[in-house]
């Protein structure tokens, strides 16, 4: 997922939450800080829209709520997918109703879009890590072969190409996403 360890002195998750938010956003791993990649315009366009059409669907039946760049710290690690998708039902709140600053749970579902200089094998690291620890579905992009490696707990990884149709949470009812409606977000016409 990320590119460079940072040499500090922090040793457990509890310091690294205290330091400052960093940006891009650092994520703690096995011990290590790692900081995200600035993204870039793919990947940025592709964050973008795709977070914008799970809540057109999500957000107005109150199913589920695409949240971009959100910590997300849990079983001794905290990560920051690129967009962490939660069921309604299990978005945290606090003592007023309103959305908590704080999730300390795994996303539903975790998508993650490679960039240019970015480990995949770290980027799959961390989806395999949500899914063994309750996330339902992931969601590995890349722009440069515009194929969506899906991720589904107990099965093996999926590529999916042009028409086919991806897999997304069952609250999202009969919604359905083609690969190729994802990368025809990067066509902008002049």
């Amino acid at each position: 997922m990320t590119l460079s360890v940072e040499s500090t002195s922090v040793t457990t998750l509890e310091e690294f939450l205290k330091l400052p938010e960093t940006k891009p956003a650092s994520e703690y791993i096995d011990g290590n800080i790692y900081q995200k990649p600035m993204p870039q315009g793919k990947h940025s366009a592709l964050q973008i829209e795709l977070a914008s059409a799970i809540n057109q669907i999500g957000k107005a039946k109150k199913l589920a709520y695409a949240f971009t760049e959100l910590r997300c710290t849990f079983a001794d690690k905290s990560i920051v997918p690129d967009i962490a998708v939660f069921e309604w039902a299990n978005i945290p709140l606090d003592e007023n109703g309103q959305i908590a600053n704080k999730f300390e749970i795994p996303p539903d579902w975790i998508i993650e879009i490679i960039s240019p200089e970015q480990s995949a094998s770290k980027v799959i690291r961390k989806i395999t890590f949500c899914l063994r620890n309750g996330t339902k579905l992931g969601y590995f992009i890349d722009a440069e072969d515009e194929s969506i490696t899906v991720f589904q707990p107990n099965q093996l990884p999926e590529v999916k190409e042009k028409q086919d149709i991806l897999p997304i949470l069952s609250v999202l009812g009969d919604w359905q996403l083609q690969v190729e409606d994802v990368f025809n977000w990067l066509h902008f016409a002049k």
